[in-house]
């Protein structure tokens, strides 16, 4: 049998908050939008059946809002609750080099992880100090669309805040949740920063003019996250030039960013490829546009299993921009050139900070 190690009774009351502001961003991830499926089904069997309808009919009318921005909240995103979140693992920005806020960027985020913890922590939220760091710049976490067709789960991580647009980009991954367009409407979600991972919204946050936005892109997307396990270093980039191409269409500076810690945060059934259990995770990622992986951690009042990741601290470390010319219209070389470089970046980001962060000098990142 397994021994369960419970949590102590005297645990101090700012660490009982930070695993509350934990737990309803698990919920939100993993269970929210199916609630939300669930009681828009139920209110439209219900004699409740017209406020369904009027809803529908919104939803018909506001299609095309995730094409043309959004409100964002500057408060949101400083709300208290994203300070316990952060704290929980702890979660640090870390700045190798300024960047001038009159470019636009496309950061690429690496590694995915399971929930892109690191991510939301540091581009949706201001529990980092994002602001401070970067002053000038916008940061927008791109999440996959299929969480922005889900009734009021799109209303619910949209308004407050972002800039969204429609239309499918395949080369470039949504992030965690693998979440899709804002809606105007002035309520306020805990989801501050996140937009849909399709190419008009990509297109549209690094052609603003006057630079300062920055899209946020997890590169290896929903499959990279079936790899999500405590020491993996492999990432899913060699075929994901999408946000390449977006970066030279627009002229938006590539910087590769990558997230210490991010794998340590999950345990996760081990599925090698060819398996049946991978097989059929890919397969359903295939179908649904997000991934299934079967992870687990910690608990609310025990610290031997659960959904609750592990209290594992995340250095989020931001490079060097790749000052990209704008090409409307990019040759397969003009991309392979650049995603060559940016390889090189991230590698060289690698490398310089593995061993402030634990991982060994012989540990290498293993690019797929």
């Amino acid at each position: 049998m397994m021994k369960i190690e419970f949590a102590p009774l005297n645990v101090p009351l700012r660490r009982r908050l930070q695993t509350a502001a934990v737990v309803q961003w698990v919920f939100s991830f993993l269970v929210l939008a199916q609630c939300c499926l669930a009681m828009f089904i139920l209110l439209s069997l219900s004699r409740w059946w017209i406020l369904a309808a009027l809803y529908a009919g919104w939803l018909y009318l506001d299609r095309d809002t995730p094409s043309c921005g959004g409100r964002r909240s500057h408060w949101v995103r400083s709300w208290t609750v994203w300070k316990y979140f952060s704290d929980y693992f702890p979660i640090t920005l870390i700045k190798t080099v300024d960047l001038d806020p009159k470019h636009n960027y496309l950061f690429g985020f690496h590694p995915h992880g399971v929930l892109v913890a690191g991510g939301f922590g540091n581009f949706c939220t201001e529990a980092s100090g994002f602001s401070a760091l970067f002053p000038g710049l916008m940061p927008y976490l791109l999440m996959l669309p299929f969480w922005f067709r889900v009734p009021f789960f799109r209303d619910y991580i949209m308004c407050g805040d972002t800039r969204v647009c429609r239309l499918e980009l395949k080369g470039v991954a949504g992030a965690g949740l693998h979440p899709t367009p804002p809606l105007q409407l002035m309520c306020y979600h805990p989801f501050p920063g996140l937009v849909s991972s399709e190419k008009a919204s990509a297109s549209y946050i690094l052609s603003r003019p006057g630079g300062g936005h920055v899209a946020v892109v997890a590169v290896g997307g929903a499959p990279e996250s079936l790899d999500a396990r405590p020491g993996a270093l492999t990432l899913q980039v060699l075929n994901r030039k999408g946000f390449i191409k977006m970066a030279l269409k627009h002229g938006a500076h590539l910087v590769p960013v990558f997230s210490f810690g991010e794998n340590e945060l999950f345990d996760q059934m081990e599925n090698p490829v060819g398996s049946l259990l991978r097989r059929l995770q890919e397969r359903l990622q295939k179908v649904m546009g997000v991934a299934l992986p079967l992870f687990h951690a910690r608990g609310v009042f025990q610290y031997s299993f659960g959904l609750l990741p592990y209290r594992k601290p995340i250095h989020t470390v931001v490079g060097r921009p790749i000052a990209v010319t704008q090409t409307p219209s990019p040759s397969a070389e003009d991309i392979e050139t650049l995603h060559k470089l940016y390889l090189e970046g991230l590698t060289q980001l690698f490398e310089e900070n593995k061993a402030i962060y634990g991982i060994p000098q012989n540990k290498h990142l293993q690019f797929i």
